[in-house]
């Protein structure tokens, strides 16, 4: 997780009053923001020594504001009014002593005094509550005794298991070691090893390793998005009664009937149970649109075909109407089943559930149904001149990361989630213990960076000699993205996917779409993971390049004169260039150039790759 959110509660009787200021609780708030990378003081309140107002705070902050940490300051020693654990412990739910442990203990080394302070600590439902002494001195060197542990104990409460792993990588960091020698840079390749193979070729690859598809049983609410792996049928039919189409009378038709008076003898709105309404020839029910007719009625008349004949003495009900119209047997009754009949198969298995599909869910009662599992994805970008992008001040020489916030958005917006695992540095040690740590917790790992031919691209050596991965490639025609790779491994007995994307932001962009998305859809269940492609004329002339296709960035639409959609480039081409990226919604699949074609002209048709989720 992120910083924690940190309250702050001084119990103080006389600061309470105002005749005294709030010392420890202001050192404290010091304390915290010295260390920014810990956490930020979301609240802060002080409160007399009165068990109802201590733990009135407490439960706000816990079961309403959702704190991560709660420091008491105060109340915690011998006289009379000090209840700050009186009042603490019946709240908690679980008790965590080791923390106090470490407090006394370090702060018994430092004065005797430490002996005289009764705190408690432990948790209520996901936040940890700590009672600190009341002085300053002393509750921020209690706080500093354990604030190394609190982010991970915050972790552990709120079932955070990349930040868990992530704290274990961390204290066993030290222990891994790459064996790759960053320092022999005459081993490095002078040309790639890797056969160069067409994009449709690399997209068969991936896909016939993409076979380790899981299910699941979900409720139907968090089933959006999802591949359903079983067939559906009806456990009711639909409608379950006989049911009016229109705001109406409910009647019943016989031979020789006459637009004549019918009775009222009561109604059925949608919700009710007509029951006890018996209809003759000579009365009817007045029924509303998706209402149950009664039994014996066999047609409904619209209210715009009758007339009110009379009404109750005080003028608020129908006693008597008149049919302006013959009805006719069956008029605007819906028949039990006529939508969906009782045990009818309604949805397959393969079928993606978007919104209809869902409601055709809810409807037939299916509140929880089997689909296959979505792979969860950790990103890894790579290098040393990244900088992660919520720092304010770009540093020098660094760049700000753009690339996991580009790819988080497309596979957010596919509906796949995504951990983040940071940044490594161009260390072998560091992109082997940041893999390891990917690898725990994920079941598809993206990196950006460090799969080119650079000095310090270790990428593909440490996959191979680390982590005991098989690329299956390495090198693909096509612009952007040639230096893409995709290598599979066990870990922890577990078949996992690796897709090593080149650092610049088009070319991580694309390649994601064109390699990760099918990867994920297939997982998923999709039978069809490839993105659709549709023929456009391109809106004006394209150069080509002689060396490799392109995946033009490029926005395809309709215009009225024309019958067949146009393919227009969003401009510059540069695969550092994500704005090329910005309002495109297809890639434009523009040929390989030679001497006697180095341009596409105006016109010409060609396949464009529809984007997000067509």
């Amino acid at each position: 997780m992120g910083s924690l959110r940190f309250g702050i509660l001084t119990v103080s009787d006389s600061c309470f009053r105002g005749e005294a200021v709030d010392g420890s609780g202001e050192e404290l708030k010091k304390f915290i923001e010295t260390l920014k990378q810990v956490g930020t003081v979301y609240k802060r309140k002080c409160v007399p020594d009165e068990i109802p107002q201590i733990q009135t705070t407490l439960l706000e902050w816990t079961d309403v504001e959702d704190l991560d940490v709660i420091l008491t300051t105060g109340g915690t020693g011998f006289s009379p009014r000090d209840v700050t654990p009186e009042a603490t412990k019946p709240l908690l739910e679980k008790e965590a002593p080791g923390f106090l442990i470490a407090i006394i203990t370090k702060s018994l080394e430092i004065t005797k005094m430490a002996m005289l302070s009764r705190p408690v600590c432990g948790i209520r439902k996901k936040t940890l509550i700590l009672n600190l002494p009341g002085s300053s001195k002393g509750s921020v060197e209690s706080l500093e005794i354990i604030i190394d542990q609190l982010k991970h104990a915050v972790d552990l409460i709120r079932d955070n298991l990349h930040g868990v792993i992530h704290q274990h990588h961390q204290m066993r960091k030290k222990n891994i070691k790459s064996a790759i020698d960053p320092c022999n840079v005459a081993a490095r390749d002078r040309k790639s090893q890797f056969p160069l193979i067409e994009v449709a070729k690399a997209q068969e690859i991936i896909l016939q390793h993409c076979t380790s598809i899981k299910e699941e049983k979900i409720s139907l609410r968090l089933a959006l998005g999802h591949i359903l792996a079983e067939d559906v049928y009806a456990r009711d039919p639909l409608p379950p009664f006989r049911a009016s189409v229109k705001d109406g009378y409910a009647v019943k038709v016989h031979d020789g009937m006459q637009l004549h008076l019918l009775t009222v003898i009561g109604d059925s709105t949608a919700g009710d149970d007509p029951q006890g309404l018996i209809l003759t020839k000579d009365n009817c029910v007045r029924v509303s649109t998706g209402a149950p007719v009664p039994e014996g009625s066999n047609s409904v008349v619209q209210v715009e075909n009758t007339e009110l004949v009379e009404k109750s003495d005080d003028g608020r009900e129908e006693k008597t109407i008149r049919l302006l119209v013959q009805p006719i047997v069956g008029q605007d009754i819906r028949r039990v089943g006529v939508d969906i009949a009782q045990n009818e198969l309604v949805l397959r298995t393969g079928i993606r559930l978007g919104p209809a599909e869902v409601g055709v869910l809810a409807s037939v009662g299916a509140y929880n149904v089997s689909v296959y599992n979505k792979p969860l994805i950790a990103l890894l970008s790579t290098g040393n001149e990244l900088q992660d992008p919520m720092q304010e001040i770009l540093l020098p020489g660094k760049i700000r990361d753009s690339n996991k916030t580009t790819l988080q958005a497309i596979f957010r917006e596919e509906g796949y989630e995504t951990i983040d695992v940071g940044i490594a540095r161009d260390s072998p040690d560091e992109v082997y213990q940041k893999l390891l740590e990917a690898l725990d917790v994920a079941d598809i790992v993206v990196t950006t960076g460090g799969v080119s031919m650079g000095e310090r691209d270790f990428m593909k050596q440490v996959l191979t000699t680390d982590i005991g991965a098989t690329i299956h490639f390495g090198s693909v025609l096509m612009k952007p993205g040639k230096p893409t790779k995709f290598a599979t491994c066990t870990h922890n007995g577990r078949k996992k996917f690796i897709f090593g994307l080149p650092g610049n932001p088009v070319s991580a962009t694309v390649t994601s779409i064109l390699f990760v998305i099918p990867a994920c859809r297939k997982l998923s269940g999709w039978a069809n993971p490839i993105h659709t492609r549709i023929k456009a004329a391109v809106a004006e002339t394209l150069p080509l390049d002689i060396t490799r296709p392109e995946y033009h960035r490029g926005c395809v639409i309709w215009i009225e004169e024309s019958s067949m959609p146009c393919a227009y480039s969003t401009g510059n081409q540069a695969s550092s260039r994500l704005t090329s990226c910005t309002t495109a919604n297809a890639l434009v699949c523009l040929p390989q150039g030679s001497d006697l074609l180095s341009e596409i002209s105006k016109g010409t048709f060609v396949d464009c790759i529809m984007l997000s989720h067509y």
